[in-house]
């Protein structure tokens, strides 16, 4: 993996020649770096019936729902992960035990540990096998601390494919960061500790793996901290998370520059693109410009620090931020999308002069576009109930809405299934000028 973050860092300081260079020649990289296997070294004489290294269920419950035990007819796909006592013949014990319950193998990885070995599977099993009892097998033909869960068709992509796409994304985007990490190890927690905490002084420049935790430094300063209580971290998951952030490191500060000019329906063109911390000053001075009102609505009270909220919404670290600008280099309105741990919060602030022409409304359609693309499964956003734009601009959405209402702050929750797209049913040309 380190070698991809040296291959896909060099193509893209390339410049237009990064997509076709880089699935022609980072993917023989991953392929022959990111492979391993121990077929060659454990499928071997299978040890007789009373040595197979069984031990005692594991005192952890699996993941994944108990309910989807019996579902009838059909398939399901499960992502599994067990420990297997690093001798010959062992996993071929566990292949054994799987192809019995008719239990079928689409893919399988390695993790080696100096106690042992961490196998994770892509299985297809019978409908009708509950999580309880795919472990239960499992334990049975020696595995240990295994964990389990669903999986669906997205992890049918073998995981060399799995990684160079990770690593695309990753360069040309700062703010694919966190999602390529989650999206890499799975179900996890992840925080970016600010500089000023001095946290960086605490993890080494290689970084800390402790069981459930991984730390790494930031690129730009600060510390990336990752957490999975469910499921402890190998070194090799430790070792692709730290390359992904080596490659982060070394191209520094990006966005895309797509740019897209609108026209509002009075005839005004505004031009929407990404922003970051560069875009600091022309966000205070829109903030200026904005009356206590607008911005009590935005920020549920007085701004006391305006540089310190747009310093941290602005940046890639915390989610993606849309600026509408004018014709004259103006901005006039801020959309943020922020990951909340396993959650994603949108809000959007408008200038007073350019509200009710439905630039809200247009920022939040592709705020929540985003959300989806990057496999949110929903988006919130809090307000006051008063704020009759922004619940104006959910339901525009045209998506499933949960509201909750405690002490005049409402939360508006908006349901992603993953067939929805935003606004659907509701053109563009309609959701400018409904807010």
């Amino acid at each position: 993996m380190s070698e991809v973050a040296a291959a896909v860092a060099h193509l893209v300081e390339r410049g237009t020649a990064v997509p076709a260079m880089l699935l022609a020649s980072v993917a023989a990289l991953i392929a022959t770096a990111g492979f391993r296997t121990r077929w060659s070294r454990r499928h071997g004489q299978a040890p007789p019936a009373d040595d197979t290294g069984a031990r005692p269920p594991s005192a952890e419950r699996p993941a994944g729902p108990e309910s989807a035990g019996h579902e009838g007819a059909g398939s399901a796909l499960w992502r599994m992960r067990t420990t297997v006592r690093d001798v010959p013949g062992s996993l071929a014990v566990l292949c054994a035990a799987l192809a019995e319950r008719r239990i079928d193998i689409l893919s399988l990885q390695t993790h080696p540990l100096a106690e042992g070995t961490v196998d994770e599977f892509l299985l297809r099993a019978p409908g009708e096998l509950s999580a309880t009892e795919l472990a239960e097998v499992v334990t049975a033909a020696g595995g240990a601390r295994t964990w389990t869960e669903r999986a669906d068709a997205h992890d049918l992509v073998d995981a060399p494919t799995r990684v160079l796409g990770l690593a695309a994304r990753t360069a040309l985007d700062t703010a694919e960061l966190p999602l390529a990490l989650r999206q890499l190890l799975g179900r996890c927690t992840i925080r970016s500790l600010p500089p000023a905490a001095g946290s960086a002084d605490t993890v080494p420049p290689e970084g800390t793996l402790e069981d459930t935790v991984l730390r790494l430094r930031a690129p730009e300063g600060g510390v990336i901290s990752v957490e999975r209580p469910h499921l402890p971290f190998t070194p090799a998951e430790f070792a692709r998370a730290r390359a992904l952030v080596e490659l982060d490191a070394r191209l520094g500060p990006r966005i895309p520059r797509a740019r897209d000019v609108l026209t509002l329906p009075e005839g005004s063109d505004i031009t929407v693109r990404r922003a970051d911390t560069r875009d600091v000053p022309a966000a205070r001075a829109m903030h200026e410009r904005c009356s206590p009102r607008t911005l009590g609505l935005r920020y549920h009270g007085p701004v006391r620090d305006a540089d310190r909220y747009l310093n941290h919404l602005l940046s890639p670290r915390f989610g993606r931020t849309l600026a509408v600008q004018t014709a004259s280099g103006r901005i006039v309105g801020l959309g943020h999308l922020l990951w909340d741990g396993d959650e994603t919060e949108v809000a959007l602030l408008v200038e007073d002069a350019w509200q009710r022409r439905g630039i809200g409304g247009e920022l939040l359609g592709r705020l929540v576009a985003m959300a989806a693309e990057a496999g949110c499964e929903s988006v919130y956003a809090v307000t006051q109930a008063s704020n009759i734009g922004m619940v104006a601009a959910m339901r525009g959405l045209g998506l499933p809405l949960d509201y909750q209402i405690e002490e005049g702050t409402l939360v508006v929750t908006a349901r992603l299934a993953p067939s929805a797209r935003p606004g659907a049913g509701v053109s563009r040309e309609e959701r400018i000028g409904r807010e």
